[in-house]
């Protein structure tokens, strides 16, 4: 690329072009899911006019619930006190890059709640087809009109359990194989969350993608902002 004012010819940044291009190409992914309309086809596998039978079974309440959301705030916290008193792999980066990844951590929680904190998008067990009152409405329309359910619920606050940590792809570029690692771990997990609260009625499948996917750009856009390596060299 070359730069206007100078003529001087100016390398993208490391990683620039994978992170637009897997931000274009997940975002192209969710964009199709919703456009084919799989989130019915997907909840009717797990609930009908009844309910959803699994919605009280203990593995997916007291585990892969309650559980995971006291360990995920766990981790979270330990990931700020690492910050000051780094141990792991988080000995593999300086400060700034330990502080950027709890920042991220809780910046991307913190924005996905916003969200669902104001979302009328009601839950799959509060609609008609499942034994509930509200009618299906667009999930990204419930921030203006209701559904009739008690909303709420979208995007998926508790895949970001998992999905919140996907920063750490950023925070631990340096190191390829750490990085990738990290960041496949973070959307396992919150693949697994979200699949779980699926089962109970909780989501749809949409909601858990869309929150990847917003957990992925909070996390992006605070590295665009952060200070170059240079830059935090004597934070170390």
């Amino acid at each position: 690329m070359i730069e206007a004012s100078t003529g001087i010819v100016v390398s993208p940044a490391p990683g620039q072009v994978s992170v637009r291009m897997l931000t274009v190409t997940s975002l192209a992914a969710v964009l199709l899911w919703d456009t084919l309309g799989l989130d019915m086809a997907l909840a009717h596998a797990f609930g009908g006019t009844g309910g959803f039978p699994l919605r009280e079974h203990w593995l997916l309440t007291d585990v892969l619930h309650d559980g995971v959301r006291i360990a995920a705030w766990l981790l979270a916290l330990t990931l700020c006190l690492g910050v000051w008193w780094p141990f792991g792999v988080l000995r593999r980066v300086n400060a700034s890059r330990r502080l950027q990844l709890a920042v991220t951590v809780l910046a991307a929680s913190l924005f996905i709640s916003l969200l669902k904190g104001a979302s009328g998008t009601s839950c799959p067990w509060d609609l008609q087809a499942f034994g509930g009152v509200a009618h299906p409405v667009p999930h990204w329309l419930g921030w203006w009109r209701g559904d009739g359910g008690g909303g709420h619920c979208f995007p998926a606050g508790h895949a970001s359990s998992g999905f919140a940590f996907v920063g750490g792809w950023f925070a631990f570029r340096a190191h390829p194989r750490l990085a990738r690692g990290w960041l496949l771990s973070a959307l396992a997990a919150g693949l697994l969350f979200g699949l779980a609260q699926q089962a109970r009625g909780a989501h749809f499948m949409s909601h858990t993608l869309w929150t990847a996917w917003l957990c992925w750009v909070a996390a992006a856009g605070i590295d665009s902002l952060w200070p170059m390596p240079g830059a935090d060299r004597s934070l170390s």
